[in-house]
């Protein structure tokens, strides 16, 4: 028996013996009031005062009981004599307390179950036996004592008293084989019941730790939406503690936008489950995530008592997909390039050669000649336009040398400082670590990623304004950082997705083909290009190229 269940056992027995003798204590006033001399009056209160004290004793060590087994035995022991001793005093064989025998015998085998129910059923079986030995002895003067020779008048003849004393021991024994087998047959099934547990314990631990474990999240609900459970990865994705989401509505702790809401409901009456996406403002970091979240009925053996959602963060996925989706489309356009080029390129040349000619040539007004130069101006521009196609794409060569970054840095301000894009009110200053930033790439193109990023930036400051050119190492990539920051006009949010796109520019001058150029050599390099923008607040656009890359042919 585990030790803190034989303390509390045991206590129970020490409870159940001090009722017991409350309720002889009782009795034996009664009889002595309504029927005098039914007993001796002195050793019968001496013994229940004896085991009152005997149960306070027992209470004070029961504290050890767990580590001295033998306590236990001492009380038992103590039962069957004073039971003897109450069958002593109220005359022996002819003793109304014959049957109190079957108390200790079941308080053992409740404790030690069948092997001490017998032990005390043989102690008691002695005790009995010994006593009524005793009392005929004294019967027929083999020996003297006092309060046995008071009951010889109403001593049963000799065969009667030993099927009397059969009949007892045989209750002893039956009552401690048939107490004894209870308790086994208890102990067994708590065994089992206590197994049972400990497994079903260990299957909600596994389940929970399953469901814990999950990368993605999962939130259950009652009827009226109000979320029952939160896993961790619910709350990793939300910021939201478990504590702080049980009990409140999904729509709330998700943010889900109403029209979501209404799309799940819907969907879930007619055609079931199906991913819906939403933008979510976590509040850990308040970043911005874009989730996909599927809503299906809790189903249990009594019928949907709620909903499931499941839920992940999607925010890199469909930032992979963006870039794909670019991809193809700029594969497409370098393959509409290659064709296109020379069914443009070689007309526009010939036709821009003859108005040259015909200029020279012919008599013209000053009407004319103005005519023939927006033709010429637009013929170069047209000619800028596909020369810039051309070099995006077609496959480049690269010359793949180790040189300074902070070199192709102020060579491209010197001639950003020196070129038409600068207008007064701009300013460029660049800022570079005092030590060499060696990058091992092909130096032309990364002067072009600056340059065309620069471009762009003195663009959006039609105003003048400051723009920051900067290099730096990588220390996660032993790469470098490349930053162009302007105070322009800024990029809104929704035209950030669709940025390096071809044609996406949105500046009188050039040809919308210069963030596509620089995406594409950054994608070479197995780079990264990360976009800052605020409008009216300035772009900050960062590209960081990893270390020995390997180049994209």
């Amino acid at each position: 028996m585990h030790e803190t269940g034989l303390r509390r056992t045991v206590a129970w027995l020490i409870a159940i013996r001090a009722i017991i003798s409350a309720i002889l204590l009782g009795s034996a006033t009664v009889m002595q009031v309504t029927a005098p001399g039914s007993f001796a009056v002195d050793p019968f209160f001496f013994l229940i005062g004896l085991t009152f004290a005997l149960t306070f004793v027992y209470a004070l060590a029961l504290r050890y009981v767990e580590r001295h087994r033998w306590i236990v035995d001492v009380q038992l022991a103590g039962d069957a004599l004073l039971v003897s001793s109450f069958i002593y005093f109220t005359g022996g064989i002819t003793s109304y307390f014959t049957s109190l025998y079957v108390l200790p015998i079941i308080a053992a085998s409740t404790i030690q179950f069948r092997r001490g129910g017998l032990l005390v059923a043989t102690l008691s079986t002695v005790l009995y036996g010994g006593l009524v030995v005793a009392q005929y002895l004294a019967a027929s003067g083999l020996r003297p004592d006092p309060w046995l020779m008071a009951y010889v008048q109403t001593l049963p003849a000799g065969s009667v008293a030993r099927y009397t004393v059969s009949i007892n021991v045989l209750g002893f024994f039956a009552v401690a084989l048939l107490s004894g087998s209870l308790a086994n047959s208890l102990r067994s099934a708590g065994a089992r019941l206590e197994q049972a547990s400990t497994e079903i314990a260990d299957l909600q631990a596994l389940n929970q730790h399953v469901i814990d474990s999950l990368p993605s999240g999962l939130a259950t609900t009652d009827r009226s939406q109000r979320i029952l459970t939160f896993n961790r990865g619910a709350e990793a994705i939300t910021g939201v503690s478990c504590q702080a989401a049980v009990g409140r509505r999904i729509d709330d702790v998700l943010q889900l936008p109403p029209p979501v809401m209404e799309s799940i409901q819907r969907d879930l009456r007619s055609k079931g489950a199906r991913r819906h996406e939403f933008r979510y403002r976590a509040s850990n970091d308040r970043t911005e995530k874009e989730i996909g979240l599927t809503a299906t009925h809790l189903e249990t053996p009594g019928g949907r008592v709620g909903l499931l959602f499941t839920f992940q963060d999607v925010t890199a996925i469909k930032k992979l997909e963006r870039d794909a989706a670019i991809q193809q489309r700029l594969a497409a356009v370098g393959e509409m390039a290659a064709g296109i080029a020379h069914e443009i390129r070689n007309p526009l040349a010939s036709m821009s050669g003859s108005i040259q000619i015909l200029r020279q040539e012919l008599p013209l007004s000053s009407e004319q000649e103005q005519l023939m130069d927006i033709v010429l101006r637009e013929s170069e521009r047209l000619n800028t336009t596909i020369r810039s196609f051309l070099a995006y794409a077609r496959p480049q060569r690269f010359q793949i040398a180790r040189f300074d970054v902070r070199r192709a840095l102020n060579d491209t301000a010197l001639l950003l400082r020196n070129s038409a894009e600068v207008l007064e009110g701009h300013e460029i200053t660049v800022d570079v670590p005092a030590t060499e930033l060696w990058y091992e790439a092909d130096e032309g193109q990364i002067k072009q990623i600056v340059w065309n990023l620069a471009t762009n930036g003195l663009r959006a400051m039609s105003t003048g304004g400051r723009l920051h050119l900067s290099g730096a190492h990588e220390p996660s990539s032993d790469g470098v950082v490349l930053s162009v920051r302007d105070e322009g006009i800024g990029i809104p949010p929704e035209e950030l997705d669709g940025l390096f796109q071809p044609f996406h520019g949105t500046f009188a001058k050039g040809s919308g083909l210069g963030l596509a150029i620089v995406h594409r050599i950054v994608s070479d390099y197995s780079g990264e290009i990360q976009v800052s923008s605020q409008p009216n607040a300035g772009t900050t656009v960062s590209v960081r190229l990893p270390a020995r890359a390997a180049v994209a042919s």
